[in-house]
């Protein structure tokens, strides 16, 4: 043998003793996995499918003032049921009983015998076997409770086969009242109102657990069903905290009623009112309503009173004045020639609103404001700010929006909910502002400007709080188990808005408006308010013919009671379009009969009863007239703390009452004549006449007015019949 063919044989000795047992190997080892340990590895092959799976945290509560729930999560539950989980001993015999109560309490579209052969043959079925079987959805926790103790349910998830998945519903208690306000979180849409901005601490923290899919031999990602494991670690959520707002339910229901009166009455496009405590600055009430386009119907869509900057009109003339007042350039006694309603600045004409201003021309600067003279503070202002000059330290226009700013009117009020926007006021001057020569007189009178309905109130709610500005507050507390986290006290955003003089003069100016001005329609002796009225232009535009509108906004703003202010309330009715537009003939019966409710409900706008000196008692306002038993009627006097004269022998005795005194008479009985019973309580009256043999009938309640029998009639054993009232 050649050397070659030599090494060629060792070669192939060497492969085929490498090969071979390594074959063999393979194939031992592919017997082994499959067969021999392969239930093993097919149960390892499940693990795989293990995931970490987030557990939904219980979102907390939104309340109002008194702990009423505004929103709350409600449970419910979605039932299934894995026929495979128990033994089959456990599972046939409780076929029947099972059969039974599913089809009794749960599902009556089957028969008894229906259901348990749908049950029997969900086991007995060996292909495509389905371990998540929907029993119902939507269960309540009571029903939740009730089904999981039927017949093999009982037994739990893992030997029972019992499966409930719980979810949650956000519900609103008092349905769509301050809907906007309260707000939503979802997925495909923006977080809106107290929900989305207290979302971090009223979403809670989500827990987590290890699950596996239902289906091990094919997922079914469309459905996404996965059974908890048992065996594995999970971590319980943890639930969301709750808020406490500052609304109260009574005043909410209050505004929003008669801003919904409104807003038809006058088919407005949009309305919006707004209730703030004068003291603390605590939002009481928030209401917006929006019209639905195409439909005669109104919803609270969007948030105006805090989103929405608009051009305020004459309401903001309090701004102005009191600027003016401030800078001592005006006494309210000054003389303002008005132009009967009419004048012009730079070829642009300024007209007042007002009929009354038709047939005056001078007048005094109180006079103007009362009714809302457009011409007669344009040009206060246009004279003292118009033009830098030394009289005003060279400053002219700068000056005004100085003291605008001072009076906070450029911020925004920072209330803790999502979307306000900010105000505009525009920079003295600035061409980036497009500033003009009638920008100033114009946003003297509310224009070329923008403050939305909340930022306005706060300005008014500080003149009524005599100068102390409060930062609007709609949560009061963060609570956790009805325990405060967090609370939110009353703010103080400025100490002083203007001087105690300026402040007077400018509660005088408001009294003045509902007592001789443009809101005297609205005045009551019943109850004291203060406020503005206001009617804006919209959609205009400034043309050489003159300016084309679009619609008009009436607005109400003020604080009620006068004297000692509770409560500011600003009402704003966007685009009325019939049954008028002024803001005292729209906006400002809203803002009255919030203010006529609040007094009727309120105790606090009430003095109380006896907080003077307890009032002498005439005879006309003490208790005469009673007839009853002596030692009852001492009981009765005694306890309402009233003296009285007379000791009377008889056992009955007779109420009467002379000038300032009670006394005890005597009442005798006859023992053969039908008593007068008239006076007397039914306990009374009954006692006495059954006891003589007579049969008594009964109309009505209270005391005895009238008996069908006369007294003194002989006794006979008559049935009397005795009227009560």
């Amino acid at each position: 043998m050649d050397v070659k063919n030599e090494v060629l044989y060792r070669v192939y000795f060497l492969v085929f003793a490498l090969v071979v047992p390594i074959s063999m190997l393979l194939f031992y080892k592919t017997v082994q996995i499959s067969i021999i340990d392969g239930d093993k590895w097919r149960e390892d092959g499940k693990k795989a499918y293990i995931r970490e799976r987030p557990i939904e945290a219980e979102r907390g509560n939104i309340m109002a003032a008194d702990g009423s729930l505004l929103a709350t999560s409600v449970p419910y539950f979605d039932i299934f049921f894995d026929p495979f989980a128990s033994s089959e001993d456990d599972y046939y015999k409780n076929l029947d009983t099972l059969a039974y109560c599913l089809a009794t309490f749960v599902d009556d579209s089957y028969t008894v015998g229906g259901y348990r052969e749908y049950l029997y043959d969900l086991r007995d079925t060996l292909i495509n076997r389905k371990r998540h079987i929907p029993i119902k959805r939507k269960v309540s926790y009571s029903e939740k409770r009730e089904i999981e103790k039927f017949p093999l349910f009982n037994l739990g998830q893992y030997r029972g086969g019992f499966i409930a998945v719980k979810r949650s519903e956000r519900k609103r208690p008092f349905g769509v009242l301050a809907r906007r306000t309260i707000g939503y979180v979802r997925e495909e849409a923006q977080d809106i109102g107290l929900e989305g901005t207290f979302d971090d601490i009223l979403g809670g923290s989500p827990g987590s657990e290890f699950a596996m899919p239902v289906d091990m031999i094919q997922v079914d990602k469309s459905q996404d069903l996965w059974m908890p494991l048992e065996d594995l670690a999970s971590i319980e959520p943890k639930s969301g905290d709750d808020i406490l707002t500052t609304l109260d339910i009574n005043i909410q229901d209050i505004s929003e009623r008669a801003l919904m009166r409104a807003v038809r009455h006058h088919d407005a496009e949009w309305g919006t009112a707004i209730v703030m405590e004068v003291k603390t600055g605590k939002i009481r009430a928030i209401a917006n309503l929006g019209k639905v386009e195409d439909r005669e119907e109104w919803y609270e869509i969007y948030n105006y009173a805090i989103g929405t900057g608009i051009e305020p009109g004459s309401t903001f003339k309090l701004a102005s004045i009191m600027a003016l007042l401030e800078d001592g350039y005006i006494t309210l006694e000054d003389s303002i020639d008005i132009e009967n309603g009419r004048t012009t600045f730079y070829e642009d004409v300024m007209e007042d609103a007002s009929p009354y201003s038709f047939k005056l021309d001078t007048i005094t600067v109180r006079k103007a404001f009362e009714i809302s003279s457009n011409v007669g503070i344009a040009k206060l202002v246009d004279k003292y700010y118009g033009t830098p000059s030394k009289i005003n330290e060279n400053k002219g226009a700068a000056k005004f929006i100085e003291r605008l700013k001072g009076f906070n009117l450029n911020l925004p009020t920072d209330v803790k909910i999502q979307g306000e926007e900010m105000p505009f006021i525009k920079e003295a001057y600035s061409s980036e502002d497009q500033w003009s020569g009638i920008t100033l007189p114009w946003m003297s009178t509310g224009y070329e400007m923008k403050l939305t309905p909340l930022q306005l109130l706060t300005f008014y709610n500080a003149v009524a709080n005599n100068g102390v500005m409060m930062k609007p507050m709609l949560v009061e507390q963060v609570q956790r188990f009805g325990e405060p986290l967090e609370i939110y006290r009353p703010t103080v955003v400025k100490k002083e808005l203007a001087s105690k003089k300026t402040l007077e003069q400018a509660q005088q100016l408001l009294r003045g408006v509902v007592e001789r001005g443009t809101a005297q329609k609205l005045y009551t002796e019943r109850f004291s308010f203060a406020g503005k009225t206001g009617t804006a232009q919209v959609d205009y535009k400034r043309l050489a013919s003159g300016t084309r509108v679009g619609g008009y906004q009436a607005s109400f703003v003020g604080y009620f009671p006068a004297e000692d202010p509770l409560y500011s309330c600003t009402v704003v009715i966007y685009k009325p379009r019939r049954n008028g537009f002024y803001g005292g003939d729209v906006a400002g019966p809203v803002f009255k009969e919030i203010a006529e409710k609040c007094y009727e409900s309120i105790l606090e706008l009430h003095e109380p009863i006896n907080a003077g000196p307890r009032p002498m008692l005439g005879e006309r306002s003490l208790p005469v007239g009673s007839i009853g038993y002596k030692e009852d009627m001492k009981q009765v006097l005694e306890f309402l703390n009233l003296s009285w004269y007379g000791d009377p022998e008889t056992e009955l005795t007779a109420l009467t009452a002379s000038a300032d005194s009670l006394t005890l008479n005597r009442r005798t009985v006859s023992d053969e004549t039908i008593p007068n019973v008239v006076g007397m309580g039914l306990r009374d009256a009954l006692f006495l006449l059954e006891n003589k043999g007579l049969k008594v009938d009964v109309e009505g309640v209270g005391k005895v007015i009238r008996q069908s029998h006369r007294p003194g009639t002989p006794l006979k054993g008559q049935t009397l019949i005795l009227t009560l009232n």
